[in-house]
């Protein structure tokens, strides 16, 4: 009986110290005014451009905290009319001098997105991530192959996707390659949004040199500078920069990122380059952001 009974007071004390830390947890939320709140800037793309590094990259910053999974609410109709206060069960809990940042590549390049992100908040800062376009759509190209072979499916190679096979010219119908015309999906975002409001990241320098890029945002988004090459190390096995915390707590990006690209024939990212050309000088011009693009 003795066994029983101290058995049965070890289980109660158990629950009691659950019982005060869960209240505990609550307490501290209240006292230290932990609070959900919309992003006051968004991440809206370009998919494959490294829309996920530059988040986890912005996150060293201790005044920003960031949405750990991409809530698609602007360009999911579903997600959309479920409404504000839905979006924002999705958010981090948050510090009130701190920043949300969320992620979706998806809302660059659907129409809906730019008038749904206005109506919510006008003066949004709206971050693009972008790479140079003939790279950007073989990276595409990759990751959709990769997931057709996981699942034992064949799927065409690149170059017959890439070019229209009646008239030898490159195919706009290509999902692949309309993402990579950043300058046309960039002109209907500025008929609600001023320039002003956008911060263009090279996506190719945020993979060689990332510090230089993060500094940048950091002064868009009027953010202390506190970002440091303490906080990126070159992992040389992964070949990408990885992200190191306080306290010696590192993390890298999911073994996903960085796939090996198929070669391409040399002749077809050519001719992907000089259709790419005119569109990106317009992009440079609107953006007053230059690129180490051929």
């Amino acid at each position: 009986n003795s066994f029983y009974l101290s058995l049965i007071f070890h289980l109660l004390k158990q629950h009691a110290v659950c019982l005060h830390r869960r209240n505990s947890t609550r307490e501290q939320l209240r006292m230290h005014h932990l609070i959900k709140q919309l992003p006051r800037a968004i991440i809206i793309g370009v998919r494959k451009g490294g829309t996920r590094a530059l988040l986890e990259m912005l996150s060293l910053h201790p005044a920003v905290v960031k949405a750990s999974q991409e809530v698609h609410f602007f360009d999911n109709d579903e997600n959309y009319d479920r409404g504000v206060d839905w979006y924002l069960k999705k958010m981090p809990f948050s510090f009130p001098h701190q920043i949300t940042i969320e992620k979706s590549p998806a809302y660059f390049i659907t129409e809906e997105v730019p008038e749904r992100i206005f109506k919510m908040n006008s003066s949004i800062k709206l971050l693009l991530i972008v790479r140079e376009p003939t790279t950007r759509a073989v990276s595409d190209y990759t990751q959709v192959l990769e997931g057709k072979e996981r699942k034992n499916k064949t799927y065409n190679k690149f170059e017959e996707l890439v070019i229209d096979t009646k008239t030898c010219e490159v195919n706009t119908k290509y999902k692949a390659v309309r993402t990579s015309i950043y300058t046309k999906y960039l002109e209907h975002w500025l008929k609600f949004f001023p320039i002003e409001q956008f911060h263009i990241v090279d996506g190719d320098h945020l993979i060689t040199d990332p510090l230089p890029e993060l500094k940048l945002v950091e002064q868009f988004l009027n953010l202390p500078s506190r970002i440091s090459q303490y906080n990126l190390y070159f992992n040389a096995t992964r070949g990408f920069f990885c992200l190191r915390f306080k306290f010696m707590f590192s993390k890298c990006l999911a073994g996903s990122k960085g796939r090996i690209h198929p070669d391409v024939n040399l002749s077809i990212k050519e001719k992907l380059q000089r259709f790419f050309h005119p569109f990106n000088q317009k992009f440079i011009q609107i953006t007053g952001r230059t690129f180490n693009w051929p």
